[in-house]
Formats: C-alpha cells, sequence, structure tokens
C-alpha cells in the first residue's frame, strides 16, 4: 500500500507540474539589419543623333548668305548673251540654263570640248556658291549639248526613237530590249554631259501624249501611264548614276494642250484622270530621287481655274502633299506668253515664290532679282519661306556634289 500511495502521489506532481507554465520574458522589437548602401551607376544618357553633313554644309552656307545672295539662289535663268561671267557676282546667281548659242563662240562657229570646258569653268570660278549648269537635252527635238559635234558625235534621238531602235533590233526582248536602249542613251548622254561641267539636264519628260497631233507627242515617251512611269524610272537612275540632276516636267501633266510658248492653254481634264494617269510618271520618277520638278503654265480647272500651275499655291501642294515630293519646284520659263498678264501689275517671280516654287526660270532676272528682294524687306515674302527655298536648293547642290566636304 505504501509503495502504491507513493506512485500516485508523484504522478499528481507530474500532472501539476506540466500544467503550470512560466509566462515568457518580455521580447523588445528587433532593430532592423543594418544595410550597406549599394552604388547605383549614373544613368546613361540616349547617344546623341550622328550629325548630318548634309544639313551641316547647307547651315554653314545659308548661314553666311545676305538678303541678296538668298534671292540670287533662287533664280535659274537663261545665260544671257552678254556680261554672263559678271553677273554671276552681281546677282549672286543659282544657276544657268544653256541654249543651242551657249555652245557656239562670239563668230557662231562651235566650241571645242576644250574652249566649252574652260568657259563652265570660269562660270563656277565667278561663283560665290557652285552654280547649276542646265541644259536641255531631252533628245529629237529638243537637244541643245548634242548639236555640237564637238561634244557629242551626234545629236541624240527622242526617247520614242530610241525605244523603238532597241526592241527592232532586239524582237524577242520587245519592251525589256526597248528599255535597255533607253538605259543606255541616257547612260552615255547624261555622262557626258557631266564631262564637260553641266550637272543638271532638264529632262526626262513625264509628260503623256498618243496623238501624234499633240503638241507635246514627239517629246513624250509614250501615252500610256505604265510605259511612261518606267522609262522614266530608268531615266532618272541613269542621271543619278552619272551625277546629273534630273528634271522632271511638265508637271501637273501636259496632257493634248497647247503650246504655252505662244498663249494660255486650259486643262479641263478631271482630277480621277491626273490620279491615274497623268500623276503616275511623276510618281515613280520622285521615288527614283529626282531632285527636281518643273511646273508648267497649263491652267489646270480640277487644281486652279485662275492661275497657270506655276503660278498656283494649289498646284504646289498638291505636288508636296499628295505626291510628296520634297526636292526643288521649278517654274517653266516666265518668260512665256501664258504668263506675262499676270504680271502685269508687279513682279511675275514674286508671284512664283509666293506660290511655292524654289527656282524661277527666266531671261528677266535683272529686272525679276530687285523686285523680289524688294518684296522680301516689305515682308510679303517672308523669310522663313525665302530661307526654306535656299535650303532645298542648296540641298540639290550637295546631293550634286557641288558643295560639302569634296568641294571646301
Amino acid at each position: 500500500m505504501r509503495r502504491s500511495a507513493w506512485l500516485l502521489l508523484l504522478l499528481a506532481a507530474l500532472l501539476c507540474a506540466c500544467g503550470v507554465r512560466e509566462a515568457p520574458p518580455e521580447q523588445l522589437p528587433e532593430e532592423p539589419p543594418v544595410r550597406e548602401p549599394v552604388w547605383e551607376p549614373e544613368p546613361v544618357p540616349p547617344p546623341l543623333p550622328e550629325p548630318d553633313p548634309k544639313e551641316e554644309a547647307v547651315e554653314a552656307i545659308l548661314g553666311e548668305m545676305t538678303p541678296e545672295e538668298k534671292v540670287g539662289q533662287l533664280f535659274f535663268p537663261k545665260c544671257p548673251e552678254t556680261g554672263a561671267l559678271e553677273k554671276i557676282g552681281e546677282y549672286h546667281l543659282g544657276g544657268y540654263l544653256l541654249f543651242t548659242a551657249d555652245f557656239k563662240n562670239a563668230a557662231g562657229q562651235w566650241l571645242t570640248a576644250e574652249e566649252f570646258v574652260e568657259k563652265i569653268e570660269g562660270y563656277q570660278e565667278a561663283a560665290s556658291v557652285p552654280m547649276l549648269i542646265g541644259v536641255d537635252e531631252e533628245g529629237g527635238t529638243v537637244a541643245r549639248a548634242s548639236r555640237n559635234p564637238n561634244l557629242f558625235p551626234e545629236k541624240f534621238k527622242s526617247p520614242r526613237q530610241v525605244f523603238a531602235a532597241g526592241a527592232a533590233e532586239n524582237p524577242e526582248g520587245g519592251f525589256l530590249a526597248g528599255m535597255e536602249a533607253i538605259r543606255a542613251d541616257a547612260a552615255v548622254k547624261n555622262t557626258g554631259l557631266r564631262g564637260y561641267g553641266i550637272n543638271v539636264n532638264f529632262a526626262p519628260v513625264a509628260d503623256m501624249a498618243a496623238d501624234p497631233g499633240d503638241f507635246m507627242y514627239d517629246r513624250s515617251f509614250s501615252g500610256d501611264a505604265r510605259e511612261t512611269a518606267h522609262f522614266v524610272a530608268v531615266a532618272v537612275t541613269e542621271m543619278n548614276r552619272a551625277g546629273v540632276g534630273a528634271v522632271l516636267k511638265h508637271f501637273p501633266g501636259y496632257g493634248d494642250n497647247v503650246d504655252t510658248h505662244t498663249g494660255i492653254a486650259v486643262d479641263e481634264r478631271s482630277w480621277e484622270r491626273f490620279m491615274i494617269h497623268d500623276f503616275a510618271p511623276f510618281r515613280e520618277g520622285i521615288l527614283c530621287g529626282a531632285g527636281a520638278v518643273l511646273v508648267s503654265h497649263n491652267i489646270v480647272t480640277c487644281m486652279d481655274g485662275e492661275l497657270p500651275a506655276s503660278l498656283s499655291p494649289e498646284v504646289h501642294r498638291i505636288l508636296r502633299e499628295e505626291l510628296g515630293f520634297e526636292g526643288v519646284i521649278l517654274t517653266d520659263d516666265l518668260d512665256m506668253s501664258a504668263v506675262k498678264a499676270y504680271a502685269a501689275e508687279g513682279s511675275v517671280a514674286e508671284l512664283a515664290v509666293l506660290a511655292g516654287n524654289d527656282m524661277i526660270v527666266t531671261s528677266d532676272f535683272e529686272k525679276q532679282i530687285p523686285l523680289v528682294l524688294e518684296a522680301v524687306e516689305a515682308g510679303r515674302i517672308e523669310e522663313s519661306m525665302l530661307d526654306e527655298a535656299v535650303r532645298r536648293v542648296l540641298g540639290w547642290k550637295y546631293d550634286l556634289g557641288l558643295i560639302g566636304e569634296t568641294n571646301d
């Protein structure tokens, strides 16, 4: 009994001990661990864009120009018969357009190749900014340089003639054979021009004409938009390779209209006709890198029923916005009868600049340049508009290798 009682007492003591717990000691909040500062590198700024050498060259020249020099750059006049060398510096001309007489001497004889090159080099030496030296060398009825047998063995044929001969020589090649002939002709023609110092060819003709009775028929390639667009692409590509500036003409497309040298032509074709037909060769030439587009004097009623295309802000808006052209826009010759009436009370060149032209073709530059300068000084032509036009002209000269590092 004693042993049993002892065991019971021991068991009871153990049970009591298990039921009694001591209160845990009060816990103090732990201090946050000390973190070592982490070094983070300074954010790297995005790299600056690479300088644009073309923009730098253009802005460097533009920034040093006087208003007189800027206005002069807008003019691409017919080379004057007398005083051509002196007038370059006097009027700060952007270029000279050469005609057949400019390939002859004072006695009416054809200049030798050496004499002609020396003449052009003299023009460039007289210019503070290298000049655009242009010529209409379409081939066929409009050919200036190749009439001189000392420069080319024969006068260049028209694109229609070149294509037909190429296709006839290789009947199996057909259209492609004709186009290869166009390519070879454009390469020889424009490489030759550049070799003589001519850096702009007022070609190719992007107009279309299907009727042999049309004024533009002999100068146009075809009456078909696709064929003409193909021709323009080949011609512009070869001109670019030769370093000769291409001038697409005569925007927005001449069609079957009469000669604007002698009077006003009114074009009443529809907007749809231009969109699907006449614009196609110009679009193709622009895509291939043509540096300039020349605008005709036709009144195109679906675009502007009041003003010739060359003086119409709306036509120039269409060329810039609808066709996306960013290069130089030139007028057709402002001495033509079709625009004389619009200058009766002022400067036709001022109207041309306000319409959106970057360069003006005229023989009357000695009168027109002071009038444009006066319009700038009076605020009728904003300085920003003048500067943008000059930028495009200088940009074209850069693209042709006339200004920039290689010509410093």
